[in-house]
């Protein structure tokens, strides 16, 4: 029994490795039909591994002791995927719509002992978008284009996720691991690609931020419920928290209050790029009026992150639309004014910034999490822990309750350098810098406020996109989450297909202005 120990339980890990590399081949192989070959890869590897990983909880026990209902089951799911597949053949346009209107929702699934909230209904669409893509590739002889501006980026991702892999084979708490490259690396490459292959236009981007703001709403009055009748869905932890704070925070359909003000945050930067760039007074006073109700749905949320994101994607709006200098120094202005009222009216605030105490106070004790953190950085500087180790770690060097909830340092930078140290670190930055560049590189999004773009062109869309990216970025900064959001590799997706529709657009707009200079005197 020993060798067959042995190979089970190596299986797994060789699993994810194989997992990543066939995803990462997906994100940088550009011929159509050997692309479909690592997709259905990716995937069937993505599916085994996780039914291995949860056949013995009793989630999954419910579903297979009952042999006709998992077979119904199975069933619905193939019909479901085989129908969004056909809409998708016919219809490529509504692919993105329909990801963007299932984002926010998530499943509890019990896994190794305990429950990931997972977005099912995302990976069934994925799975429909994989079937449409394969059956376009394999009836379609149209060879890859030249030229990929985005090709940094994916090249960037396709190393993330790979190392990601190979660093959990060391890791301490292998199973998170495995959860982040099953439930979220894996399937998400695969939505890169489906989005980078989808014709972007200026309806499809409104359409989806119509789509943004109608569930954006509909979260803000269940939000508003929630508050109003002082009851929670779900999430014990948030509600006993409840019972002894001053204020009540809500977290609408979401888990976690964070994730929903994170949501509103993105979405209210979309909505705010629209506003600054339009010309119809009564678009302006509807959009202002979206802004008005989701920020009450924000300040519900009592999420300190969400707020920081929503105030940097602001700031790179007033800067693509305005000025970069004039936004740099208020930003400095008003975050030095911030700092004086902080220390001048300590008593008033209740916070004590000279102990340590009230600075673990203030950041809701993330500055412990982040001493932590870079304190298993110090101790393996190189390679780190493994992936996905960092609240194993952490309880295990720092000596601490082994049974507190720790599962990030709520900074990725140093979640990423205790996990895999170094080696990581440069991935993950290599990934944050060509982001930036095909987002703002071009000067397409830096030319957003240019004359004759007023009106939501690609040009728009993207210095949308960029700010969005930036908000969710630092929103990583003060809590978690970054290639583990959809809404990171859409945002990636998206500006990464404008990108050459933006180039084409501020060519247009150049030789318009050319034609229309007066021909110069001559002496």
């Amino acid at each position: 029994m020993g060798p067959a120990l042995a190979v089970g339980a190596a299986a797994p890990k060789a699993g994810i490795v194989l997992a990543a590399l066939a995803a990462a081949c997906v994100l940088v192989d550009r011929a159509p039909r050997r692309r479909c070959a690592w997709m259905g890869l990716a995937l069937v590897l993505a599916a085994v591994i996780l039914i291995d990983h949860i056949s013995d909880t009793d989630q999954w026990h419910s579903l297979t002791d009952s042999g006709a209902r998992f077979a119904a089951l199975s069933v619905v799911a193939l019909l479901v995927v085989t129908l969004l597949g056909s809409v998708f053949v016919r219809r490529p346009e509504a692919l993105p719509m329909v990801v963007v209107a299932v984002l926010p929702f998530r499943v509890p699934i019990e896994a190794a002992g305990t429950t990931s909230n997972l977005l099912v209904p995302l990976y069934l669409v994925i799975a429909g978008g994989c079937a449409a893509y394969a059956w376009r590739a394999l009836h379609d002889r149209a060879s890859p284009a030249d030229g990929d501006p985005a090709r940094p980026l994916t090249l960037a991702l396709a190393a993330f996720l790979v190392l990601y892999a190979f660093q959990a084979l060391y890791s301490k708490d292998f199973d998170t691991a495995l959860e982040q490259v099953v439930f979220f690396f894996v399937p998400f490459a695969l939505l890169f690609v489906l989005l980078r292959e989808v014709q972007w236009t200026r309806q499809m981007v409104l359409a989806c931020l119509g789509v943004l703001v109608a569930l954006a709403v509909v979260f803000c009055a269940i939000g508003f419920w929630e508050y109003h009748r002082r009851e929670l869905f779900w999430n014990p932890k948030v509600i006993a928290a409840n019972q002894f704070e001053s204020y009540f925070r809500v977290n609408s359909v979401f888990w976690d209050p964070n994730v929903y003000g994170r949501f509103l945050a993105l979405v209210m930067t979309a909505v705010a790029a629209f506003l600054l760039w339009t010309r119809r007074p009564a678009t302006a006073v509807v959009a202002g009026g979206v802004l008005a109700v989701l920020w009450g749905g924000l300040v519900l949320t009592f999420s300190q992150s969400s707020f920081a994101a929503l105030l940097a994607g602001l700031a790179v709006l007033a800067a693509l639309r305005w000025d970069v200098r004039r936004t740099a120094a208020a930003a400095v202005a008003g975050v030095a004014l911030a700092a004086v009222i902080a220390v001048a009216f300590q008593d008033t605030l209740k916070i004590e910034l000279g102990s340590t105490s009230g600075l673990t106070e203030v950041t809701s004790g993330r500055s412990d999490l982040i001493g932590g953190g870079l304190e298993l950085f110090a101790n393996r500087p190189v390679q780190g822990y493994g992936s996905g180790a960092f609240g194993r770690a952490y309880r295990q060097e720092r000596k601490g309750n082994q049974q507190q909830a720790v599962s990030a340092s709520h900074t990725m930078p140093v979640t990423v350098a205790a996990e895999q140290g170094l080696i990581g670190l440069a991935a993950y930055l290599a990934v944050v810098a060509s982001a930036l560049v095909v987002l703002f590189g071009d000067r397409a999004a830096a030319r957003a406020g240019a004359p004759g773009t007023a009106g939501g062109g690609p040009r728009v869309a993207r210095a949308a996109l960029a700010a969005m990216f930036v908000a969710l970025l630092v929103h990583t900064m003060v809590y978690a989450a970054f290639l583990e959001d959809p809404f990171t590799w859409v945002i990636l997706a998206a500006g990464a297909a404008l990108a050459p529709l933006a180039k084409l657009s501020e060519a247009r707009v150049r030789t318009s202005a050319a034609r229309s200079d007066p021909i110069p005197a001559t002496s």
